[in-house]
């Protein structure tokens, strides 16, 4: 196959239609494993996908770029093996290696295989027993106390994404925690796992509280339980500037689709009661 092929006429290979069996083939031989062709899941943007395999377990693949390469979200996976008290997919193995002929370079991670579904919406979280929150609020709880050098937001960013929208406001975080920082209905599993570990580091204490709020705005119970549930990190300084740019975020989207979302709408609403609460 040709390396024009191999990339599709945009030059982005996307590993949901472009042929890579030779990829499958070098998983399996370095991991000494079968790949369940059947089983595998893409995720949404065509870098990734996963496999069962003949071990019982989950076989992550990764495609990047080779000049796109983000060190600290290339091993965020297995630099969470470090992390204690979370419940999540335990990381066993992983390889890399560059694709010459493709431009690109690949990396592999063998993982605990997680039989439960993810949560996926607001109307499946509704259904989630108690037992499901408290495990979350302990994982939540003994990430932040994990020391490392890893950063998942920086104030930069969050200030950046917050002035363009909500101008004017004051957005000087006071409390760090260490964080998942991707926290929604797609990332927990209904027995509570936390999975895809790219960007998890240092951010504002609140932002995967926050994060989760924000996937379940278009339900307003479930975004009242997220708000009880984590108050004792919602209800700061630094949960509430989590949560206005949780809100910025979904706002920016309705404005560059041109129409409004299912997040847009009360996202306005809650910014609302929010820049009163910080600008008071």
């Amino acid at each position: 196959m040709s390396s024009q092929l191999s990339r599709g006429p945009s030059g982005v290979f996307d590993i949901r239609e472009h042929e890579h069996e030779d990829v499958l083939r070098r998983v399996e031989h370095v991991f000494g494993v079968d790949l369940e062709r059947a089983s595998v899941v893409y995720g949404e943007s065509g870098a990734t996908e996963g496999f069962r395999t003949s071990s019982g377990t989950w076989m992550r693949i990764e495609r990047r770029h080779r000049w796109r390469i983000n060190s600290a979200i290339w091993v965020g996976l297995e630099a969470a093996s470090t992390v204690q008290g979370v419940r999540k997919p335990e990381w066993f193995q992983g390889a890399t290696w560059v694709d010459h002929a493709r431009g690109l370079a690949w990396r592999a991670d063998e993982v605990e295989f997680i039989s439960a579904p993810v949560v996926g919406d607001p109307i499946t979280a509704k259904t989630l027993p108690d037992e499901w929150w408290a495990t979350l609020r302990q994982s939540l709880a003994a990430l932040a106390e994990h020391p490392t050098e890893r950063v998942g937001m920086t104030q930069a960013h969050l200030t950046k994404r917050i002035d363009e929208v909500f101008p004017g406001v004051d957005t000087i975080v006071d409390d760090w925690a260490t964080a998942h920082a991707d926290v929604h209905w797609g990332n927990l599993s209904t027995e509570g796992h936390l999975i895809d570990w790219e960007d998890w580091g240092t951010a504002p204490r609140g932002l995967d509280a926050a994060t989760l709020w924000q996937s379940a705005l278009p339900d307003p119970a479930v975004a009242a339980r997220v708000q009880e549930e984590f108050a004792e990190d919602l209800q700061t300084r630094s949960g509430k500037l989590s949560q206005l740019l949780a809100c910025a975020n979904a706002i920016r989207v309705a404005a560059r689709w041109g129409m409004p979302t299912p997040l847009s709408e009360p996202a306005k609403a809650a910014s609302a009661e929010l820049l009163k609460w910080l600008q008071g």
